[in-house]
């Protein structure tokens, strides 16, 4: 059974629900639109008559808010055994996921005001920009089909930013805060002493890595300068190199000088190697529980610093916390997954997306960040 300060509650229409089944709920700096989900049984065969897809909701956890957003799918089981009420939603970020963007054209424009153009019509009104100072950029052509977060994400990773949500519905546009103190001590001992972590499970892969990565980029002539070609930059991983070689070649349209080539393959290799080192801690609870800490009684959340004491895994290190997931029920205990990383990897370089090519043979693949909203 979860304590006071674990209870997961869900708030719709003024009311207050919890006694779930079970429950998840999923939080990531990557992934847009952060996910949960309950299973319960009815109340006296009644279900909340305000409680229904599309229904404005928060989630809670021992009263403080993990999140907010719509309720996006209800599912109701009938069988001579149960009756059983699934109900699923998102946070604010799932409407920019969803939806396309305005369509328009607009120079001289900075992030602040992509983001009052895209996000505010679409009901977004708490925004906030964690940055000393952002570009201007010459153009933004939003086009068909491009969905109001790759438009945003594409003119936050054009300032080296990145966009979440906060739980109390703020759209963010910053970056990560490598400087803020670790918040908790995730121990594994093999004698047992002090252990705080129910599994620690290391993944490491090179599936994804290159020894050798080769951005090659383009400019095109306009009427004060001549067009380029044969602009390109190599980086290489070290760790990689001494394993095999691997090269990659990418190319780039818009990376139109040797700076912006040089960036873009120093992001590869960072997010190769991001995708390639990944811990996953189980822990008891949703709280950081250890004394003295500075993150003590506080719920697990992206952005946090953590150091990692695994003697069975040779590590002492400080992580970088990536995602974490809530997870529980009426007969199972409170138990959080926490996803970490190397701390210091996850970076977001400025690039300037002006996508001269549209989507197809010649665009950028659909699995990548940078599918629309032109910048240049």
């Amino acid at each position: 059974m979860a304590t006071p300060t674990e209870t997961v509650e869900l708030l719709v229409g003024g009311k207050t629900h919890a006694g779930w089944e079970r429950y998840e709920i999923d939080a990531d700096l990557l992934t847009p639109a952060d996910a949960w989900h309950f299973t319960l049984g009815p109340v006296d065969g009644v279900w909340p008559a305000a409680v229904v897809a599309g229904a404005l909701a928060e989630v809670r956890v021992g009263g403080d808010t993990v999140l907010t957003g719509r309720i996006d799918e209800i599912c109701l089981t009938v069988d001579k055994r149960a009756h059983t009420l699934s109900i699923s939603g998102r946070d604010g970020a799932a409407i920019l996921v969803d939806c396309s963007a305005p369509i328009f054209v607009r120079r001289q424009v900075d992030l602040a005001e992509v983001m009052a153009s895209v996000v505010r019509p679409l009901g977004i009104t708490k925004q906030r920009i964690d940055a000393a100072a952002v570009r201007t950029r010459e153009k933004i052509n939003v086009e068909p089909g491009d969905t109001a977060w790759q438009v945003l994400a594409n003119a936050a990773e054009a300032n080296g930013l990145w966009p979440w949500f906060e739980p109390d519905g703020t759209l963010v546009v910053g970056g990560p805060d490598y400087d803020a103190p670790e918040v908790a001590s995730l121990i594994m001992r093999l004698s047992g002493a002090e252990n705080n972590v129910l599994a620690l499970t290391l993944r490491r892969s090179i599936a994804e890595r290159y020894s050798h990565w080769t951005v090659l980029g383009q400019t095109h002539g306009t009427e004060r300068e001549q067009g380029k070609h044969g602009i390109g930059a190599l980086k290489t991983d070290p760790e990689m190199v001494a394993i095999a070689y691997r090269p990659k070649i990418e190319v780039d349209h818009e990376s139109d000088n040797v700076g912006v080539a040089e960036d873009r393959a120093e992001k590869h290799l960072r997010d190769a190697r991001l995708h390639g080192y990944t811990l996953t801690a189980i822990v008891r609870g949703h709280r950081i529980d250890a004394p003295g800490m500075p993150g003590h009684g506080k719920l697990w959340t992206p952005g946090q610093r953590v150091r990692l004491v695994s003697e069975p895994h040779g590590i002492d290190a400080p992580l970088f916390l990536l995602g974490r997931k809530f997870t529980g029920g009426r007969n199972d205990g409170a138990r959080t997954e926490l996803t970490l990383k190397e701390d210091r990897q996850w970076v977001v370089k400025a690039h300037p997306h002006k996508r001269k090519h549209r989507r197809g043979k010649h665009g950028i693949g659909t699995g990548q960040v940078g599918n629309g909203g032109e910048i240049k």
